[in-house]
């Protein structure tokens, strides 16, 4: 299939534009493959069978089988996302499968595939390297693992359907696949002391003994309500080693345990009960017959979890040698090899992005004063003022030196957010004007045409305003007004930044527009702000996994900050989160309760780069294999998601 456009769409987008053809099909030999379709009341069933012709049985692995399922998924000009270009959300969950495709500008009809025969086990993606960022690749959905007997076969089904938006496309599913079941969390991100809670909503009647839930190989427990599958267990239930400690007793003493934590850290019996506790946790559902999953992500109390990553930060990633420019950086810290990193290219080296290190000790230390993290911030300060911020040239620069070779204005919100954090830490009015000096650079620079992220609007004037720096407040309003102006009369045809089109250019126009309205209450603003919004949730899905669920598509993170240097979907990455401020301010200014809760999602799910003993990885890599190289895991760097604890911390009281 080459083309597939909606009925009476006026952009005529082509909906599977892709560099292979929809529909190719790459499977071993021994497989013979036949593919059939047929088109009903604007419903199109795609049918795959895979015969095994050899002599012998043949058992596949995953990436063995790949459909290409080409949504047009990539970014040119705003222009053409908004109209022609979608975000493709998929979750390949067994039996249970589906992909909803969104149309990037918002503007319905959309695309949605929902699996009706076989299982699907995960996707992998194929991107064209030379577009860099702006090309998020053609997907391969791959069949489940499977073993066949000389020539026998098994099916592929899935059902295009056109569909109004998030919540039709869900509204459909159990329509068109009479055997769907619909999994949900109240989190995907669960802290000790909560609950995990689970529901099941099948789209067929069922008895108790259709239902079958595990985990770990453990039976869990539940209730059934109105035809509605409920689990609830608590953290605690979690230690899927203690049966296996109590049984083996020594050889796990051996163990090295949980791959995301340092290297060559000793794994005792404690630190392994504790690492079972925390982690990944992997719901099996069966309900009558019908199998699919649930990914649960589980971590230390949040208060316990930003103290071991403070600390980690300060025992591993600050960097002592006097003499040295970078006497005092947050660096880099590689888990593999257990070192410090730095390289003077733009995402390894001893700025920008990497300040949010020090943002998060500063904002932590306000909360839960620490003798050895104030030291240590201390110095880091003393840092950025010799290496990073040029006062008397008021330049936030890229690397130690005051080099500025690389201009880039989105360090200056950072390192000015930095200073905001220090002034309300230590209550130095000297941080308080190096805040707004360094704003003020920013928008003589040109900062009123750029979109920025976090850019700290709200904090600023609110902080300006208790200060009586009165001259100071309105000439920064003054610069914000304008910046909100500009942002109004583009609406959705942003600007291209580092990418052409991405969420970190929607968000920080739905940010800003959002917290000018808390300031000015000015109903444009707030129209404005909510037509930014309903751009930037396009980004997100719903999938029943931690890593996706309320995360935002970005896919090139992990090659540009990642020590892989790969390419592809990074559920999550950090930046993920300034959905999530978006999310709360809109619920604030709202009252809609709904939003508060999209914005817990958000935050959560970028707190899963988070590991329980204060380590972290820049980026989770999703995909099965981007480019035939493999993926799905986490990069061994801990690079710049510290922002994403960062803004948990910012809204929650510890």
């Amino acid at each position: 299939m080459k083309s597939l456009i909606a009925p009476k769409d006026k952009h005529q987008m082509n909906w599977v534009e892709g560099f292979m053809e929809w529909g190719t099909v790459k499977a071993p030999k021994t497989l013979k493959v036949e593919h059939s379709s047929q088109e009903e009341k604007g419903i199109l069933t795609e049918s795959y069978r895979f015969t095994n012709i050899s002599d012998v049985p043949v058992f596949t692995s995953l990436r063995d089988i790949s459909i290409y399922t080409t949504f047009a998924d990539d970014y040119c000009s705003s222009e053409v996302c908004t109209k022609k270009r979608c975000h493709t959300h998929i979750w390949c969950g067994g039996e249970v499968s589906y992909v909803m495709a969104l149309r990037m500008g918002g503007e319905a009809p959309h695309l949605g595939l929902v699996l009706t025969k076989g299982s699907l086990a995960g996707y992998s993606i194929e991107r064209d390297l030379a577009k860099g960022s702006n090309d998020r690749g053609d997907f391969l959905l791959h069949p489940s693992p499977t073993e066949l007997e000389p020539g026998e076969s098994f099916d592929i089904q899935w059902k295009l359907f056109w569909h109004e938006g998030k919540d039709d496309f869900y509204r459909q599913l159990p329509l068109l696949n009479h055997k769907f079941l619909r999994v949900e969390a109240k989190q995907y991100v669960v802290f000790a002391g909560e609950d995990i809670s689970l529901t099941v909503t099948p789209a067929f009647d069922i008895s108790q003994e259709d239902i079958h839930i595990t985990r770990a190989g453990k039976t869990v427990k539940y209730t059934m309500a109105d035809g509605i599958i409920h689990v609830q267990e608590p953290t605690s239930a979690c230690n899927i080693l203690q049966d296996k400690l109590s049984i083996y007793g020594e050889p796990w003493d051996n163990l090295f345990f949980f791959e995301n934590t340092d290297h060559n850290l000793p794994a005792s019996p404690e630190r392994i009960s504790e690492a079972s506790r925390y982690g990944e946790h992997r719901y099996e559902i069966e309900v009558g017959g019908v199998k699919t999953f649930c990914r649960i992500y589980v971590l230390p109390e949040f208060k316990e979890l930003v103290k071991r990553r403070c600390h980690s930060i300060v025992e591993k990633q600050q960097f002592h040698k006097p003499g040295s420019p970078l006497d005092g950086a947050y660096l880099i810290y590689d888990r593999e090899e257990g070192h410090c990193v730095y390289r003077p290219e733009n995402d390894f080296n001893g700025g920008r992005e990497r300040v949010g290190m020090g943002v998060l000790i500063a904002r932590y230390l306000q909360s839960c004063p620490d003798e050895a993290l104030e030291k240590s911030l201390r110095k880091y300060v003393a840092y950025v003022e010799r290496e990073l911020y040029d006062e008397e040239n008021n330049l936030v620069t890229n690397d130690i030196g005051y080099n500025d070779s690389y201009k880039r204005l989105y360090n200056y919100p950072w390192v000015s957010l930095l200073y905001l954090e220090l002034y309300t830490l230590w209550g130095d009015k000297a941080s308080l004007r190096k805040a707004y000096k360094i704003m003020k650079s920013f928008y003589t620079q040109g900062g009123s045409r750029f979109y920025a992220i976090e850019i700290p609007l709200r904090q600023i004037l609110l902080l300006l305003k208790d200060s009586s720096m009165d001259k100071e407040y309105d000439e920064l309003k003054a610069c914000f007004a304008e910046h909100c102006n500009y942002v109004l009369q583009k609406d959705i045809l942003y600007p291209a930044h580092e990418v052409n089109y991405e969420q970190s250019i929607v968000a920080p126009a739905a940010n800003l527009l959002l917290q000018m309205y808390q300031i000015t209450g000015e109903e444009f603003i707030g129209k404005g702000a909510g037509r930014q919004l309903k751009v930037l949730e396009l980004f997100n899905g719903l999938q029943p996994d931690y890593r996706q669920y309320e995360v935002a598509v970005r896919h090139w993170d992990g090659y540009w900050f990642g020590k892989k240097r790969q390419y592809g979907d990074t559920y999550p990455h950090y930046w993920s989160a300034l959905t999530g401020n978006a999310y709360l301010s809109f619920g604030e200014i709202s009252g809609d309760a709904a939003y508060r809760e999209k914005a817990e999602a958000a935050f959560r799910g970028v707190l899963s780069l988070f590991f329980s003993d204060g380590g972290a990885s820049c980026a989770y890599v999703f995909p099965a294999s981007v480019n035939g190289e493999a993926a799905d895991r986490y990069d061994a760097y801990a690079n710049d998601q510290d922002w994403g604890m960062y803004f948990y911390l910012r809204e929650h009281k510890i």
